[in-house]
């Protein structure tokens, strides 16, 4: 590839910028500005939102635990939690988890941003930038799993030239139920100009 490669220890903590974006770790101070954004987004968002499944692990009841357990599992290299600002203004979120590294090299990606910010070109630029970050830091493939029906995140993978992959029946317990998949991934060896160049003017 063609960009550089840099050390796996800076992974995380990271900051990142592209124009009038900044991705930055989430942190505790978000929380007002991340209760507002969800609030104002309610209606929007609740159809792609995770939930708990029957007998499964509870999930954190509060931004604070949110921040608190994403915390933790960034220190263990498992999930890196970045807050996105434009013009230094807090409106989503770019979340890496499930990170293997080892014989496997790879991530997962979710995303989700603020209805008022939607329409802007700003997810397909701030997940490229993170995809990218990932790939200089070593990972080999990133996937995203976006529900059928979810046509805004749809476009993110379209803009971003990201190739399907598959189709993963009752994959993800979404809005109450398991819900099915489309899959996406990328790998180093199809963007050695990174993802980033693909959606710049």
């Amino acid at each position: 590839m063609s960009f550089p490669r840099i050390p796996v220890s800076a992974a995380w903590p990271a900051v990142l910028h592209t124009g009038e974006i900044t991705l930055r770790p989430l942190r505790g101070s978000d929380a007002a500005a991340w209760r507002e954004a969800r609030q104002r987004s309610a209606a929007w968002l609740h159809p792609w939102d995770a939930t708990v499944p029957p007998r499964g692990d509870s999930r954190p009841t509060s931004f604070a635990a949110l921040a608190r357990r994403l915390r933790r599992e960034a220190r263990r290299g498992a999930a890196y939690p970045f807050a996105i600002e434009v013009d230094g203004r807090f409106c989503g979120q770019v979340t890496v988890s499930n990170v293997v590294r080892g014989s496997a090299m790879f991530a997962s990606v979710g995303y989700w941003i603020d209805i008022a910010y939607a329409g802007r070109g700003i997810m397909p630029r701030a997940v490229a930038l993170v995809i990218d970050h990932l790939f200089v830091t070593g990972l080999h493939r990133v996937e995203i799993a976006i529900r059928p029906e979810n046509s805004n995140s749809l476009r993110v993978v379209e803009k971003l030239g990201i190739r399907e992959i598959g189709y993963a029946p009752y994959y993800l317990h979404i809005d109450g139920d398991w819900r099915d998949h489309r899959i996406f991934a990328v790998t180093v060896e199809e963007c050695p100009d990174g993802l980033l160049s693909r959606v710049l003017p």
